[in-house]
């Protein structure tokens, strides 16, 4: 075996660890593996011999294109609710996908990387690699070009904002399912005392949907505001849903005729519904006559 095939195979050893990394400070699978791909052309470009560390050495390089890319995005963003990129990791069924299993372990909630859009690019990355992956803050200040006490602080800043922006999910899926099937059958019925015993009192639904996209709306606040909702704008397409898991946790997806509309993430707390994050995929314009 080469050299350069035992630094790739050395490499793929810390992929999915690295997918995992860039995953959280990202929320877009296809990002995070574009942020893992420079990440092992800047290793084969090195001195690979002068890496004490590759796992750490790795991780700083993936932390830097990570804040290199996020600091693009905020720059051109023009969306409405900063997620369009977010990529949910959905399964319908798990039980005998081992890499669909270790992807949907390694997620985050979407709730939780709705809540890590409102950082900026260098709080997200401090506090992503601290508090999610334990990465010492003197390597996060070499990262973001900052101290070490800066770097915490930066940590420290976004940790206010995410605690206790998103309640703890209940930890049993199949308990999980059962108020995602019983929520689709209240909205397939119309039925809004159903909805309301489903859904917490506080839950927050989020719609989040391409630039431009006139089925955006601003969040829907309470449960009785949240289930007109569902009885006014999601009725029509309660028929279409069925649960799935979604980025580790029970929510819903629909699809019409064979192509993907939805995916709806949920977290589900104390027995009922406690957020709603509904991402659309973006609508063909129709054919143009001839």
């Amino acid at each position: 075996m080469s050299d350069q095939e035992l630094l790739a195979q050395h490499f793929e050893d810390h992929r999915a660890y690295l997918h995992s990394v860039a995953y959280r400070m990202l929320g877009s699978t296809g990002e995070a593996d574009d942020a893992v791909q420079e990440a092992w052309l800047r290793l084969s470009r090195s001195d690979s011999d002068a890496v004490d560390n590759l796992r750490a050495w790795l991780t700083t390089v993936v932390g830097r294109v990570s804040l290199d890319m996020l600091r693009s995005r905020k720059a051109r963003r023009e969306d409405p609710d900063g997620s369009d990129h977010i990529e949910p990791i959905v399964s319908e069924s798990t039980e005998e996908n081992p890499a669909e299993e270790a992807e949907l372990a390694d997620s985050v909630g979407l709730a939780m990387l709705v809540v890590l859009e409102n950082l900026s690019p260098a709080e997200r990355v401090a506090f992503v690699l601290h508090d999610m992956f334990g990465v010492p803050f003197s390597e996060i200040g070499e990262i973001a070009g900052r101290s070490p006490d800066a770097a915490r602080q930066l940590a420290s800043r976004a940790r206010r904002t995410v605690r206790g922006s998103v309640p703890p999910a209940d930890p049993d899926l199949a308990e999980q399912r059962k108020v995602v099937e019983a929520y689709l059958a209240a909205a397939r019925a119309g039925d809004f005392e159903a909805l309301l015993d489903v859904l917490d009192p506080d839950v927050v639904q989020r719609i989040h949907t391409a630039e431009g996209d006139r089925r955006w709306a601003p969040p829907a606040e309470g449960s009785e505001n949240v289930a007109r909702r569902a009885l006014a704008r999601g009725r029509p397409f309660a028929p279409y849903g069925r649960p799935a898991i979604v980025n580790g946790n029970m929510g819903a997806v629909a699809d019409i005729e064979g192509r993907r509309f939805a995916v709806v993430a949920m977290t589900i707390s104390n027995g009922r519904i406690a957020t709603m994050d509904v991402f659309l995929e973006p609508i063909e314009p129709p054919d143009r006559p001839s």
